[in-house]
C-alpha cells in the first residue's frame, strides 16, 4: 500500500532542446556500462534485504443497514478483514525490519516475506504516525541486512534506486534521479522532510528502500503525487536520517524523543518579509512563545525572525520545526535572529516535546485481549478551564475526553468525564503519574479505576481475557 496524495496538474506540451539530448547521449555513450554495472550490483545487494509485508486490519462493515430493535437499540455494524500489502527493510540481523507506520497502523495480522520467500509473523514494536515511520520484528537470525546512508550528503541529480513489492510484485527494482530534497507541506506527515524522486513508486512500494548508487539506504519510501493512483514520476521519500532517528527511538523508547521549540512560528512571505524588514523572503517569524520553553529560554521575542540554525539557512517554520525536533535534549545550538531589522545571536537548549496523548485505535473487540487494557482511551489532566469546559465536579487527576467504541475500557463501564482518582490503588494527581503507571501493564493486567462521575465515586475493573 502507499498513500496516494492528490494534486492539481496541469498538462502541456515540452520539448528538449536539441542540444541537451546530445549531451545525454554523450554521457550515457560514455559512462553507460559502468552506470549499468553499478546498477546491478547495487541492486543484487540491497534486494535480500528488502521484504513483503502483508497486514490484516478490521473494519466496520459501512454498507451495514441499521435495523432496529426492541426498545429503539440499534444492531452493531459488523467487523469484516481488510488486507492491505507494503514492504521493509531488514536493518538488523536479528529481524528488526522498517517500514512505514500507515503499512501496519492498527493491523491485527502482519506476515512478512522475505526476498528468498520464507515467510514469519511480524509484531509491530512501535509506530510514529507524526514521521509515518514504524518497526516490526521476526523471530530470526543471520539476516540479510541494508546498510543506513547519509541522507543529508543527497543533490538534486543523484541517482537512486527504489526497491519495493510494488502491485504485489516482489523483488522490484526501478531506478532515477533525486528530482528535490527537503519536501514539506506534503500532506502526509507531521514532520516533512522528504526526498522527491522519479524513480517509479507504486501502491505497495511503501515502506521499501530508496538507495543510492553505492548501495546505502538513504530513504523510506512512502507516498507518490498522482492523479491516477499509479507512478506519474513523482514520489517522495523518508530521509534515512529522520527514518533512522525515528527506528532507534522506537526500538529503546516505544515512542519518538522529539526536541521542542516551545513556540509557535510561521512562514515569510514577500509581504511579511518587508514589513520585518528581512533581506530574503525566508525565516521562520516568531508569533507566540510557550512560559519556560526552549525559545523563551533562549530569548526569543515575539516577532524575531530565526534565519539560521548553527549556520545553516532556515527557509521556512516547517525547516526550524525539523531541525529541532532532530535535535538531542539538552543539545545547544546557535540562532542567527533578525529582531526589528537587526541582527542578533543567541543559544537555544533544546528540551524534549511533551508527550503526546493521543488515543490507540483498536477496530475491532476480538483484538481487545491484546492490546493494552485502556488503549482506546484519551485522559488529560483535569485543569480548571477543562474542569468547566467539562462541568467537572474535582479539580485533581485525570480526566477522560473521549473513549472508543468497543473498546475494553468502554465495555466495562467507563465513560467520557470520568475522572480517574486512583489507578490499582494507586493516587492519580495529574497525568505524568498516572502514565508511569499505566505504562507497566500488559494486555493481560487488570486496570482498577477509582473515578469520580460527577461526584458519584465507583471503582471500575477493567482487565482483558
Amino acid at each position: 500500500m502507499i498513500k496516494t496524495i492528490a494534486m492539481w496538474w496541469l498538462v502541456g506540451s515540452l520539448a528538449a532542446p536539441a542540444a541537451g539530448l546530445a549531451g545525454a547521449h554523450l554521457v550515457l555513450a560514455a559512462n553507460g556500462h559502468d552506470l549499468q554495472s553499478q546498477v546491478k550490483t547495487t541492486a543484487s545487494k540491497v534486494i535480500p534485504a528488502v521484504v513483503s509485508i502483508a497486514s490484516t486490519v478490521m473494519v466496520r462493515d459501512q454498507a451495514f443497514s441499521d435495523d432496529a430493535l426492541p426498545f429503539g437499540l440499534f444492531k452493531e455494524p459488523p467487523t469484516r478483514r481488510q488486507y492491505g500489502q507494503g514492504s521493509g527493510v531488514i536493518v538488523s540481523p536479528d529481524g528488526y525490519i522498517v517500514t512505514n507506520n500507515h503499512v501496519v497502523a492498527d493491523a491485527v495480522d502482519v506476515e512478512v516475506i522475505l526476498a528468498d520467500r520464507r515467510q514469519y509473523k511480524g509484531k509491530v514494536v512501535a509506530t510514529d504516525p507524526k514521521t509515518d515511520v514504524a518497526v516490526v520484528k521476526i523471530q530470526a537470525t543471520n539476516l540479510p541486512t541494508a546498510v543506513w546512508g547519509d541522507s543529508s550528503n543527497l543533490a538534486v541529480g543523484d541517482f537512486v534506486l527504489a526497491i519495493g513489492n510494488p502491485l504485489g510484485l516482489s523483488r522490484t527494482v526501478t531506478f532515477g534521479i533525486v528530482s528535490a530534497v527537503g519536501r514539506a507541506d506534503v500532506g502526509v506527515a507531521d514532520f516533512e522532510d522528504f526526498i522527491q524522486t522519479d524513480a517509479p513508486i507504486n501502491p505497495g512500494n511503501s515502506g521499501g528502500a530508496l538507495v543510492n548508487i553505492n548501495g546505502e539506504v538513504v530513504g523510506i519510501n512512502t507516498a507518490i503525487a498522482s492523479p491516477t493512483g499509479g507512478s506519474v514520476g513523482v514520489g517522495f521519500a523518508i530521509p534515512s536520517n529522520m527514518a533512522r532517528a525515528a527506528m532507534q527511538s522506537l526500538i529503546k523508547t516505544g515512542r519518538v524523543v522529539r526536541g521542542f521549540l516551545g513556540a509557535s512560528t510561521q512562514d515569510v512571505s514577500p509581504s511579511l518579509g518587508k514589513i520585518f524588514r528581512l533581506p530574503d523572503v525566508k525565516g521562520a517569524i516568531v508569533t507566540d512563545l510557550q512560559a519556560k520553553g526552549s525559545a523563551e529560554r533562549a530569548g526569543l521575542k515575539r516577532g524575531d525572525v530565526v534565519v539560521r540554525f548553527d549556520g545553516r539557512d532556515v527557509m521556512d517554520s516547517g525547516q526550524l520545526r525539523n531541525l529541532v525536533a532532530q535535535s538531542p535534549i539538552g543539545s545547544k545550538h546557535r540562532l542567527d535572529l533578525i529582531r526589528d531589522g537587526k541582527s542578533y545571536q543567541t543559544e537555544l537548549v533544546v528540551q524534549e516535546a511533551p508527550r503526546e496523548r493521543a488515543k490507540k485505535s483498536q477496530t475491532a473487540s476480538s483484538a481487545a485481549s491484546t492490546v493494552h487494557p485502556l488503549s482506546g482511551v484519551v485522559f488529560d489532566d483535569v485543569t480548571p478551564p477543562l474542569a468547566r469546559q467539562m462541568d467537572l465536579s474535582v479539580n485533581s487527576g485525570v480526566v477522560v475526553t473521549d473513549i472508543e467504541e468497543g473498546s475494553l475500557a468502554e465495555a466495562s463501564g467507563l465513560q467520557p468525564g470520568d475522572v480517574v482518582l486512583e489507578l490499582n490503588r494507586q493516587s492519580i494527581n495529574n497525568f505524568n503519574t498516572f502514565q508511569r503507571l499505566a505504562d507497566p501493564l500488559k494486555p493481560t493486567d487488570l486496570a482498577l479505576l477509582l473515578i469520580n462521575r460527577q461526584g458519584n465515586v465507583m471503582y471500575i475493573p477493567i482487565q482483558g481475557e
